[in-house]
């Protein structure tokens, strides 16, 4: 079991490019083999142990909450925070107190059957502020993804939607990230931020930004070619 035993997931977004499908229920809330998208998230945290849920909530907010609840009926304790307005991918550092212990934190409409117990070992092992997991796709297809230039596990910065043959590596953010307290004060007062322009590359400068590469099965929801792919070959985790 991890030592770690609370996530924040951000399920905030409005899936526009999920649309028309996303004008009448949240992309949290968007069906996968007869569940949600974000139950399966959940089975990844479960598996774990991870069992103590914030959902990081805006668009249609109210339908999410009324889904899950509290979370009993699915093993866990929920809690919410609800942005107004979009805050950024880094909107719940900004509204919530800041965490004692070591936290994941993930994108929700991202699923990755990766070994959190690796990840936080090697998080501990090299110090690190965050550690973010990171899925290997194919050298082709990099210039649709900001890719890690990595010096061993230690990520120098991420390279914006590079030519392939100009990318550091084929290696890239899943939305999966381990991180400790500190990161809120990187972000505090902000009114807006996101973890990948107003968090990391702090961190990497000051060098405690790390890489976990694990080559489990991974999918991005973002629009219709993916979600359909997701539906076909999404193998769920127990």
């Amino acid at each position: 079991m991890l030592p770690i035993k609370k996530a924040i997931i951000l399920a905030g977004g409005e899936g526009t490019r999920l649309r028309p499908l996303t004008y009448k229920i949240p992309k949290a809330l968007i069906p996968v083999h007869g569940r949600t998208l974000t139950e399966m998230v959940f089975d990844i945290l479960k598996k774990f142990g991870v069992k103590e849920i914030v959902l990081s909530v805006c668009y249609m907010a109210d339908k999410i909450k009324e889904c899950f609840g509290d979370g009993k009926k699915l093993g866990l304790n929920i809690s919410y925070v609800q942005e107004e307005k979009p805050m950024g991918t880094a909107g719940p550092l900004l509204l919530l107190p800041k965490f004692k212990e070591t936290f994941i934190m993930l994108n929700g409409d991202n699923l990755f059957n990766l070994d959190f117990e690796k990840m936080y070992f090697l998080h501990k092992k090299n110090k690190a502020a965050a550690t973010i997991a990171l899925t290997q796709i194919p050298k082709e297809n990099v210039s649709a993804f900001g890719v890690a230039k990595l010096e061993g596990d230690k990520i120098l910065e991420f390279v914006e939607k590079p030519k392939p043959e100009e990318a550091p590596s084929n290696w890239i953010s899943s939305g999966y990230y381990i991180m400790e307290p500190d990161v809120f004060d990187i972000v505090k007062g902000k009114k807006f931020a996101m973890v990948e322009k107003d968090l990391f590359p702090i961190l990497a400068k000051q060098g405690k930004l790390f890489g976990y590469k694990d080559k489990g099965q991974w999918f991005d929801t973002g629009d219709f070619e993916r979600y359909e792919k997701v539906k076909k070959e999404w193998k769920e985790v127990r």
